[in-house]
């Protein structure tokens, strides 16, 4: 069944309201989680939750979007999308992590960072671009999970990872499909047929190489049995920190540089020939 649902489908579910979002993933992967607020310049963005957890008896940073559950929330957290002191933030949680050598593990569910004025006066740009810097440079594991809508910059700044991971009904785009249906067709409505031509889906970028694992979500999406959900993530995490503790600091780092620079070369030999 969910191998016959279209890619604007998909979108559907990635966008489902009652998805698990990065609280409850930490809420029921993690224990002992302690949240860490504000980026020490200028203010607290509850859009970026981040902290310190224990993971398997481990210590670890967690850092994730939230979108919020109620209207309320939705409105304090710009519906997932974070402003630049979201970004300052995850940025002194992945340098704690470093200084610590706490694995860190990330959720991405964004439809982009957000668009404001007051965003971009704030240098939401350079915000981005500091934070997959500094990414890219560390020294411990990084895990991300792609667990709903992954727009653009906003998602790719948490999306830096040794392992990149993507729940089966999840998205990851250059931008939203209505985004892209209006600037190519000039025609927001036409975001169905926009789906299909991105080739955003789990499938779509596993093929592509741009993630390295598809998990599996129950019948009719996450939010319709998250326990399994939680279990499945809980075993694939588990081993995959396993695997990249066993591997050196500088070996982390030259992976992830060399991961990153081959991503689209797939594509590319594919267009060629």
């Amino acid at each position: 069944m969910a191998n016959e649902l279209t890619a604007a489908q998909r979108v559907a579910l990635a966008r489902h309201p009652e998805r698990p979002g990065t609280a409850e993933f930490i809420e029921h992967l993690f224990t002992d989680f302690f949240e860490q607020r504000g980026d020490r310049l200028c203010a607290e963005d509850g859009s970026i939750l981040g902290g310190i957890a224990l993971f398997h008896g481990k210590p670890v940073t967690v850092i994730g979007h939230r979108k919020g559950r109620s209207l309320e929330q939705n409105l304090a957290f710009h519906f997932g999308m974070p402003s630049p002191e979201g970004y300052r933030k995850a940025q002194r949680l992945m340098l704690q992590a470093e200084k610590f050598h706490r694995p860190i593990i990330t959720f991405i569910d964004t439809p982009g960072a957000y668009p404001g004025l007051e965003a971009e006066a704030r240098g939401q740009g350079d915000a981005i671009a500091h934070t997959l810097a500094l990414s890219s440079s560390l020294t411990v594991p990084v895990i991300s999970v792609v667990t709903g809508e992954g727009g653009s910059g906003g998602a790719l700044a948490l999306g830096v990872g040794n392992r990149v991971l993507m729940l089966e009904n999840a998205v990851y785009s250059v931008l939203s499909p209505e985004g892209f249906a209006a600037i190519l067709w000039k025609d927001s409505s036409r975001s169905e047929e926009a789906c299909e031509v991105m080739k955003l889906t789990a499938a779509d970028l596993l093929e592509l190489e741009v993630v390295d694992k598809v998990i599996p979500e129950p019948a009719g999406g996450a939010h319709t049995n998250p326990e399994t959900l939680y279990k499945t993530l809980d075993t694939v995490l588990a081993r995959e920190l396993n695997s990249l503790s066993k591997l050196s600091g500088a070996a982390l780092a030259a992976g992830r540089y060399k991961k990153f620079r081959a991503m689209g070369a797939k594509a590319l030999r594919k267009e060629r020939t």
